[in-house]
C-alpha cells in the first residue's frame, strides 16, 4: 500500500511531458513514391522526378546475373556422422513411446526389451572389432 501511495505521489509531482501523436502523416505530407533501384557496374541511378524518393545501390557488373546474396545457398558443414547414423539417433529419440520401446510408458512398450539388448550387443561388437 505504501509503495502505491508513492508511486501515485511521485507520478502527481511529475511535470507533464509532451506526447508524441500516434496519428500518422497526411497523404498530403508523404511522398508520392518511392523507387528501390540497384545499378550495376558504371550504370547511373536515375534521377527523382517531383516528390519522388530514389534509394539506390551499386553492385559489380558481375553481380548483374546473379541470384542475390542473400539467397544463395550456405555451405554445407560436414559431419563426421553418416545419414544412417543420424537418423537412427532421432529414431531412437522419438520411440520412447511407441511398441518395442522397452519402456513402461506407451502401448507394449515392454515389447523392445529384447530388441534393444540385441542392438546393444551389436554395438558393442562393432567397437570391439574397430578398436581391433
Amino acid at each position: 500500500m505504501y509503495t502505491y501511495l508513492l508511486m501515485v505521489g511521485l507520478l502527481g509531482s511529475s511535470p507533464a511531458l509532451p506526447v508524441q501523436s500516434d496519428v500518422p502523416p497526411t497523404t498530403a505530407e508523404m511522398p508520392e513514391r518511392i523507387s528501390f533501384l540497384v545499378a550495376f557496374g558504371e550504370e547511373k541511378c536515375r534521377e527523382p522526378v517531383g516528390d519522388e524518393i530514389v534509394v539506390c545501390a551499386n553492385m559489380p557488373e558481375n553481380e548483374r546475373y546473379r541470384i542475390p546474396l542473400a539467397l544463395r545457398k550456405k555451405e554445407r558443414v560436414v559431419t563426421d556422422r553418416s545419414w544412417s547414423s543420424a537418423v537412427e539417433a532421432l529414431d531412437s529419440f522419438a520411440s520412447d513411446l511407441r511398441p518395442n520401446s522397452c519402456s513402461v510408458n506407451g502401448s507394449n512398450g515392454f515389447t523392445g526389451c529384447t530388441q534393444q539388448l540385441l542392438q546393444q550387443w551389436f554395438a558393442e561388437r562393432r567397437g570391439k572389432l574397430r578398436a581391433n
